[in-house]
């Protein structure tokens, strides 16, 4: 019986391979779970070929986790571009943040600022992907400006509030704290003073029914 020769993947597939293990591992597991004997399962290859190809597991672990954020601000970014209304633009904004689908990307962030304690490579990824956030939130903000549907002083400094908000409602989903639907009635409510909008103004239209 002959067996059937394995493809030799050139350096390239393999790195793309390793990293595509290390992203299902974060996305199942947390990204505490990438580790190098995990990755190495995973794939189904020795831990010292994993090795081979990664400069080092902080490193994979912080590209695992700017692969992950920076799809997800990219998804965010086109959903919100293709709404030409300003207070829709941050309804919307809010509802897909913070309606409970998004667990797994929540728990990558969380335990992303706990390990970057340890891991500089990691932390410093973190700290640019949280400015690229702030970034994003701002431009949201600067348009309804400019469009004259929002009123924001300072939208630098309330897209910070805003992003730390998102960040410690997201947070708190991770251990049940209240309903998504709660959550994201409670910054609406906290949020349309900042940006100069009545009352309701950010209210879904679940909450408008009622």
């Amino acid at each position: 019986m002959t067996s059937t020769p394995r493809t030799r993947l050139s350096a390239d597939q393999r790195r793309a391979q390793i990293a595509a293990a290390a992203r299902e591992l974060a996305l199942a597991e947390g990204l505490a779970a990438v580790t190098l004997r995990a990755v190495a399962s995973r794939v189904g290859v020795a831990s010292g070929l994993v090795a081979h190809y990664v400069p080092s597991m902080d490193d994979l672990v912080a590209d695992t986790f700017s692969d992950i954020v920076s799809a997800e601000l990219a998804e965010l970014a086109t959903l919100l571009d293709a709404i030409d209304d300003s207070v829709e633009r941050v309804r919307a904004l809010l509802s897909t943040l913070l309606d409970g689908s998004r667990t797994d990307v929540t728990l990558v962030w969380v335990q992303s600022w706990a390990m970057g304690e340890r891991n500089e490579v990691l932390a410093a990824a973190v700290r640019a992907h949280m400015d690229a956030w702030q970034g994003f939130i701002a431009g949201v903000l600067e348009r309804g400006v400019d469009e004259r549907m929002l009123r924001v002083e300072d939208p630098q400094a309330v897209a910070w509030l805003l992003l730390g908000m998102i960040d410690g409602l997201s947070a708190h989903g991770l251990v049940r704290w209240g309903e998504p639907a709660g959550r994201r009635a409670l910054m609406a409510r906290a949020i349309e003073p900042l940006l100069g909008l009545d009352a309701g103004s950010l209210a879904d239209e679940r909450e408008k029914s009622r």
